[in-house]
């Protein structure tokens, strides 16, 4: 399930767990909160090692997919659940309660019972009942998948906003590219197992590790190339018969080597101009984008992003075009 993963997540920061399904991601969440047991390697907040050490003892807190909430109880009593079960004084039980409430903006909600509430209501719950216990690591494991789409945007703000107040040291899971990066400081990109690249959402976007990270972040057309020179300052490729300059050059320029031509870095204007000849296959509006896929002369589909796109940027579905790329790319696949 999870193969050999080494993964280090800086104090008071955000990490997002991203991946397909079956990729590992919340395995290795598991493990972190102890409902997994490695079967190599150790796990360490801080100096400590708690590898060996029971899920109940560890200073962390999961914030379930389901929120696992008590429907028999009460806000006030899910809450304090976590506190009562730690042994907790009853004498600081109360106040950390109304704080936690508090924080969550569920004032006036105390009294209810789960099933009573909102999704997003409920989502405050477990978020409570995780915060109230002061854990050093924060675990999310697909916390908004049940939400609605506007009620997913709001909550992953608020989640974003609540961590950066308190400064808690968080692991996220989701397999959702856009909630990822919006949420996080860095990404930690899996697949079958494996950590294949972390770093910055702009990182793993404009500087991706392979071609799995460059399909599965956003859309891409990936394209390959002939290899006309590089250096350590960057390299020269040739696409299309057209020369476009990468600021980086390959990492292993012997192998094949691609190029990452991004839909929001191509244009498309009326035939005959300067560039690729090519052909509308389908357009699709969308408000802000219009979104083309077009196919040039040796059969390549690309897909194309005009934002903003005004009455003179509409072509018809089989439509002859001129495709623009774009002079310079960050960098190559290879």
């Amino acid at each position: 399930a999870v193969d050999d993963v080494s993964l280090e997540v800086q104090a008071g920061t955000l990490v997002c767990l991203l991946g397909p399904s079956g990729c590992g991601k919340t395995t290795t969440l598991r493990m972190i909160a102890g409902f997994e047991e490695p079967t190599a390697g150790r796990i360490f907040i801080g100096d400590e090692d708690i590898t060996n050490i029971p899920p109940y003892t560890r200073p962390t807190a999961m914030v379930f997919q389901s929120y696992a909430l008590f429907p028999h109880m009460s806000v006030q009593d899910n809450i304090a659940y976590g506190l009562r079960a730690r042994r907790t004084p009853k004498a600081e039980i109360g106040p950390r309660v109304q704080e936690a409430v508090a924080l969550m903006e569920l004032q006036g909600q105390e009294k209810k019972a789960p099933p009573q509430l909102s999704g997003g209501q409920q989502q405050r719950v477990a978020l409570a009942r995780a915060l109230v216990t002061r854990p050093k690591v924060l675990l999310f494991d697909e916390p908004l998948s049940n939400l609605d789409a506007q009620l997913r945007v709001r909550m992953r703000s608020e989640i974003r906003a609540l961590q950066r107040q308190l400064g808690i040291t968080s692991v996220y899971v989701t397999h959702d590219q856009e909630e990822a990066f919006s949420i996080a400081d860095q990404v930690a990109l899996m697949n079958q197992g494996k950590l294949v690249q972390l770093g910055t959402p702009r990182d793993l976007y404009r500087h991706p590790a392979d071609r799995f990270v460059a399909e599965f972040v956003g859309v891409s057309n990936v394209v390959p190339v002939e290899l006309v020179e590089s250096n350590a300052n960057g390299a020269t490729v040739l696409v299309f018969g057209r020369t476009i300059r990468s600021r980086r050059p390959p990492r292993n320029p012997e192998n094949q080597i691609s190029i990452v031509l991004r839909p929001e870095a191509l244009r498309i204007e009326k035939a005959g101009g300067a560039g690729v000849p090519a052909q509308v296959l389908t357009m699709a509006f969308t408000g802000p984008i219009a979104r083309y896929t077009v196919t040039v002369d040796d059969g390549t589909e690309l897909t194309v992003d005009l934002p903003n796109p005004g009455p003179d940027q509409f072509f018809a579905e089989g439509k002859s075009v001129t495709l623009q790329l774009p002079p310079e790319v960050p960098g190559l696949l290879g």
